[in-house]
């Protein structure tokens, strides 16, 4: 009981869960409200080669796309830990290089939930919460 109050980290160490990198890859989805109530949705493909390519839509009260944003980089999955690096992006389709020197273009989360269904994760700096849903190609494929 000694080591638990002098050594947290040791015992928070044992807790971190190991996740499977392979059950990130494909395409996933989630859909929220923005502060102004317009509809948000991210469309994300992680590809096994550790790139990915997100698409950000804000959607209007009239049903119609207001912003598309499309970004391409790279990630990872170390333990419970999922990292992106955004490299480039597509606005109102024309490309812009990511400034690698720009922190807002690395970003860290923490896994709550990974299975071939649900990815869950809480940005490490925010803390705001994610959840995805895995897109499937065919219904009735699991």
């Amino acid at each position: 009981m000694l080591a638990l109050n002098y050594f947290p980290e040791l015992f928070q160490e044992e807790c971190k869960m190991n996740y499977q990198r392979e059950l990130l890859f494909g395409r996933w989805y989630r859909d929220d409200l923005n502060p102004q109530g317009f509809q948000q949705s991210e469309y994300a493909e992680l590809f096994p080669d550790g790139s990915f390519e997100i698409t950000f839509l804000t959607i209007n009260g009239k049903g119609e796309v207001t912003e598309q944003i499309v970004e391409l980089g790279d990630w990872g999955l170390v333990g419970d830990v999922h990292f992106t690096i955004t490299k480039s992006e597509f606005v109102d389709d024309k490309d812009y290089s990511a400034d690698m020197t720009n922190a807002d273009n690395y970003h860290a989360y923490k896994v709550l939930k990974l299975d071939n269904k649900v990815f869950e994760y809480q940005h490490k700096v925010t803390n705001e919460v994610f959840i995805l849903r895995r897109v499937i190609d065919k219904i009735g494929h699991c």
